[in-house]
């Protein structure tokens, strides 16, 4: 599998951990950044390991920083994206199996690293169920659409 993986300077050390650990497990690691510990903003990184992965260059994403909040938030300003913020496995599971989440956030102050692989693996190991949650993520297309429409309209 083909992921995608950026950080602002908090989530840096858990990016490194997690990029070693999908690649022994065979993945192809796309690093977007950050490159260090040297304060950076985060936007930046999640909106282009959402573009990565809404483009086709990554089968998946993750996104990492303290909390996983505000990069879940970035990531999800990408059309196409569904972040979710995974703080255990049972939210991972539940993240893939019903709403097909893309993009796995993660917050390096919640979540030791080894844990943090743990999650990441049931995250990127679950499938997708359909069924009753196709009709939600239609509704959730809908919607992108729509703000699309608003937004080259100049807004509401």
């Amino acid at each position: 599998m083909r992921i995608a993986i950026g950080s602002d300077h908090a989530g840096y050390h858990l990016k490194a951990y997690l990029a070693d650990h999908l690649a022994r497990s065979g993945h192809d690691v796309i690093d977007v950044g950050t490159d260090s510990t040297d304060p950076v903003g985060y936007p930046t990184f999640c909106a282009e390991v959402g573009r990565k992965v809404v483009s086709g260059e990554a089968d998946k994403g993750i996104v990492l920083g303290g909390s996983g909040q505000g990069e879940q938030i970035s990531a999800n300003k990408v059309n196409g994206v569904r972040a979710a913020l995974c703080p255990d496995e049972y939210t991972a599971r539940l993240a893939r199996s019903h709403n097909d989440a893309n993009v796995c956030s993660l917050g390096a102050r919640v979540v030791a690293q080894e844990y943090a692989a743990a999650i990441l693996d049931v995250f990127l190991d679950t499938r997708f169920e359909g069924g009753r949650h196709e009709s939600r993520l239609a509704q959730i297309r809908d919607i992108e659409r729509e703000e699309c429409e608003q937004g080259r309209a100049g807004g509401r």
